[in-house]
């Protein structure tokens, strides 16, 4: 069984954090021996790295979902059932205790949950949701997550929308954003939500899993780095260092 290592547990473990890719959304945040785990899509996802018996043996604090879509929503219940916070909107967290997760919050747009781990503070999303049996899932959302002294903005699935300069005000060291096309914003939109959000990094997602997402990784590479803001390209399975 494939066990990711925790962030060090001395001093700079408070100030850093480890972020591995688990292709399309899917994230595991990693700090000073806590971990979280983010849009788990794992089962069926074709870019996954990792089996889902691998990662429910992971030592996760909590899951943390943007929307109710399955390739985000995944395989949350399975986190859940085994005692995980499952962290997203009312309508999230309240699916989930319905279906079995033991100790879901449900939150709303604006609100935060803390946890020894961190904290997250939902956003806006440009999007829809609903989950895999067509329940509503409530608003789409992203995720500004504040963990190991850093604050990562998690966009979810979204088009670019101007609100985002007020996501970026507490300042961000790193912007997550999905660049697929069709079903969210392409690679020049989600490099325009730079001008707006203006982080010290960024990272794409949401490319490359199906045939429909045919954004390029490298076009929003090129375009961020017009704007002098570093870029993360991961392969799914590595790991980046903020």
């Amino acid at each position: 069984m494939t066990q990711p290592t925790p962030t060090q547990t001395t001093s700079d473990a408070a100030s850093s954090l480890t972020i591995r890719f688990l292709g399309h959304s899917a994230f595991l945040f990693s700090s000073g021996g806590f971990q979280v785990l983010i849009d788990p899509f794992i089962q069926g996802n074709p870019k996954s790295p990792v089996t889902l018996d691998e990662a429910l043996g992971w030592n996760v604090n909590a899951v943390l979902v943007s929307h109710a879509h399955g390739d985000h929503w995944g395989n949350a219940l399975d986190f859940g059932k085994a005692g995980i916070p499952i962290i997203g909107t009312a309508e999230v967290g309240g699916y989930a205790g319905q279906h079995g997760a033991a100790n879901a919050i449900g939150a709303n747009i604006g609100g935060t949950v803390k946890g020894e781990w961190g904290q997250v503070t939902l956003t806006p999303a440009w999007h829809s949701s609903s989950f895999p049996d067509g329940s509503y899932g409530g608003m789409p959302t992203g995720l500004v997550i504040e963990m190991g002294g850093k604050r990562v903005y998690f966009a979810g699935d979204t088009g670019r929308f101007s609100d985002m300069a007020l996501i970026g005000e507490g300042g961000l060291d790193l912007a997550i954003l999905p660049i697929g096309d069709n079903y969210t914003m392409g690679p020049i939109e989600a490099a325009k939500c730079l001008d707006l959000l203006k982080p010290t990094a960024a990272m794409p997602m949401h490319y490359g899993t199906f045939p429909a997402l045919t954004g390029d990784p490298q076009v929003f590479a090129a375009e961020a780095e017009k704007r002098g803001v570093k870029v993360y390209l991961p392969e799914p399975g590595e790991e980046i260092k903020l």
